[in-house]
């Protein structure tokens, strides 16, 4: 008994230190993975950016436009670099996202409220439900003559066009979403007891969010672009932001600041998209439409 017993121990003894070699070579092995993981995801953007400078540069060698209109690259990331040194750069970048996420914030509510209300209610559904598509058509740049006679030359106005410019996208993102609800999953709801603010709750927004995600970066794309075109010609005074530094150095013709104020628009559009980018793929991860393997 006492050998099968010492047997035994040695043997568990042994299936541990195997496991734990085991997980150890699993550890080791999935750091490469990782890094093989990053920099592939990562090469392709650097190539994409390497290409775009060097076209870029072979225009300024081409001479196909002067050198105050069109500067080299090392000329414009100087100046980029020089500005990101003062603090009136930082500032202007903060009023521009201060006002974005103030104006997406509230599009989010008012198109997601607009969004649910209207899925959901048949008279308004045709009542008003082509007219959001209608509004979310027209461009953002003719709702400024109004919203300056509106609010004058304020922050009042830039809101209005950007709430204007997001919502429209964000409700109909909801609303598709929940128009492909399958009605399977809403009676099951309803058969397990669920009301109808448990079944918004607990079934109809978990499966409409994959298509409501995509609104909401629709959504983001038009408020974007609203708030820029509404900084470029909404000036207020003693608060500068991107769109005022793009206005002035067209003015005052300072095109290393002018592209150097585009590189920082583009650099801004790219986290965002990488944002949204990675909450798209939580939501397909967690309904097993990722690929996790390998």
């Amino acid at each position: 008994m006492a050998v099968r017993g010492n047997v035994a121990s040695t043997a568990e003894r042994l299936e541990a230190e195997v496991a734990g070699l085991d997980a150890l070579e699993l550890f080791a092995d999935g750091e490469p993975g990782r890094l093989a993981r990053a920099l592939s995801a990562l090469w392709p953007k650097l190539a994409a950016v390497s290409l775009f400078f060097f076209v870029w540069q072979a225009l300024v060698w081409a001479g196909w436009k002067p050198e105050y209109v069109l500067p080299s690259p090392p000329t414009v990331l100087k100046n980029f670099f020089t500005e990101a040194k003062t603090s009136a750069f930082y500032d202007s970048i903060a009023r521009t996202l201060q006002r974005a996420a103030l104006g997406y914030g509230l599009a989010v509510l008012i198109g997601s409220v607009i969004g649910a209300v209207v899925s959901r209610v048949s008279v308004l559904r045709r009542a008003v439900g082509s007219m959001i598509t209608g509004l979310q058509t027209m461009p953002s740049i003719a709702w400024f003559p109004l919203a300056i006679l509106l609010f004058t030359l304020n922050e009042k106005a830039i809101m209005f066009v950007v709430i204007l410019g997001a919502a429209p996208s964000i409700a109909n993102g909801l609303i598709s979403g929940i128009d492909h609800v399958p009605p399977l999953l809403l009676r099951s709801g309803k058969m397990l007891g669920a009301g109808r603010l448990g079944l918004y709750r607990h079934v109809i927004l978990p499966a409409s969010l994959p298509t409501y995600v995509h609104g909401l970066k629709q959504g983001w794309a038009f408020a974007w672009r609203s708030l820029l075109a509404g900084e470029l010609l909404v000036i207020v005074a003693g608060h500068p932001s991107i769109g005022t530094k793009l206005q002035f150095a067209r003015e005052f013709n300072d095109a290393p600041s002018l592209y150097s104020w585009m590189i920082v628009i583009f650099i801004l559009g790219v986290i965002a998209d990488s944002l949204f980018g990675q909450a798209d793929a939580a939501i397909r991860r967690r309904w097993g439409l990722l690929d996790t393997a390998g």
